[in-house]
């Protein structure tokens, strides 16, 4: 299947590494030339590297703070594009885990300016030149914790579940414009993130990090954790022509861990 994606311009947040460097990966080697950002130049460098090498889509970064400077972050990307972007995938690093109880109140604002504004700023830099061109996507990735919150992660949660009102709301707006809106929720993929919390839960527990990872992979019915190439596919299809009248919309790739219908 051709997806339509051959020469396409594509914005990858936090893509050094991870489920943003999954998504890179793929929409490269369909043809999309994309930019990858995060603050680390080094490892935007090593990833830009390897899928350059792959060949077919080309890939640039921009090492930067996107949450202190996204119109700067916006302007260079489309510099480095060589022109304006068809493709934003939204992707924005986790909070610190925590429970309800126990997150103090100051914590909220700023892990909202870090992790929901910059999302809800960029759409809106993006969102004219789509207008203007008939067509763009626009995919957020988020987590199965705004179908079925996830324990001890309430600010991943609540905010996440925050941009979840929002796209549904944009995507209603601008389907006509030839723009598509959608949410990919990631359940238990293998990248440094789950382990992070895999440990912070061991910690919490009183457990190992091994008897936690077991405890989650016991709960999904695909019996393992996903792949970073599964789910950088599947949001690769949703920037695609092919994905034209999928839109408002939440996709997870879990492996059937969430439970609701």
């Amino acid at each position: 299947m051709d997806l339509g994606l051959t020469g396409k311009r594509a914005l990858v947040l936090s893509s050094s590494r991870g489920l943003g460097r999954g998504i890179a990966e793929s929409l490269a080697a369909e043809g999309a030339n994309v930019v990858l950002t995060a603050r680390s130049e080094d490892k935007l460098k090593a990833a830009a590297d390897a899928i350059n090498a792959r060949g077919k889509g080309r890939a640039s970064y921009i090492a930067a703070d996107l949450a202190a400077d996204v119109p700067g972050v916006h302007a260079k990307a489309v510099e480095a594009l060589g022109g304006p972007i068809d493709i934003l995938i939204s992707n924005t690093g986790g909070p610190p885990a925590g429970t309800a109880l126990s997150v103090k109140p100051e914590a909220w604002t700023p892990q909202f300016q870090a992790m929901v504004l910059p999302v809800f700023t960029l759409a809106g830099l993006v969102l004219p030149d789509m207008q203007k061109n008939g067509f763009g996507r626009i995919v957020i990735v988020a987590s199965s914790g705004v179908i079925q919150p996830i324990p001890n992660l309430v600010m991943s949660n609540a905010l996440r579940s925050s941009i979840l009102g929002w796209a549904k709301t944009l995507s209603a707006e601008v389907a006509k414009d030839g723009i598509t809106v959608n949410m990919i929720l990631p359940g238990r993929i293998e990248t440094d993130r789950t382990g992070e919390l895999d440990e912070a839960n061991a910690k919490r527990l009183g457990k190992t990090k091994d008897e936690v990872a077991a405890a989650s992979v016991a709960q999904i019915p695909a019996g393992r954790y996903g792949e970073v190439r599964e789910f950088g596919d599947v949001a690769c299809f949703l920037a695609s022509e092919r994905a034209g009248y999928v839109t408002g919309s939440m996709i997870r790739v879990d492996g059937g861990a969430t439970r609701s219908v």
